[in-house]
């Protein structure tokens, strides 16, 4: 299990900071001190301090079956 810190599309990173800002906001203590009292602010702060990271899932890509048209066969 690896902890990935650099972001390989916005949307994961605005996913992170998403989870992030509901752990602030359910009594989590923040990790670096921020001018902002809004969680999602906050959450982007500890993100750009490198403090808040992922694990990314090592899940294979499963591609249907297709036929000779290469169209997916649903079975």
């Amino acid at each position: 299990m690896h902890v990935e810190t650099e972001f390989d599309s916005n949307y994961r990173k605005v996913l992170v900071a998403a989870r992030r800002a509901r752990q602030l906001q359910s009594g989590t203590q923040a990790l670096v001190p921020s001018h902002s009292t809004k969680f999602c602010r906050i959450a982007q702060d500890e993100i750009e301090a490198g403090k808040i990271g992922y694990i990314k899932k090592d899940v294979p890509v499963m591609k249907p079956p297709v036929d000779e048209s290469g169209l997916p066969i649903m079975a």
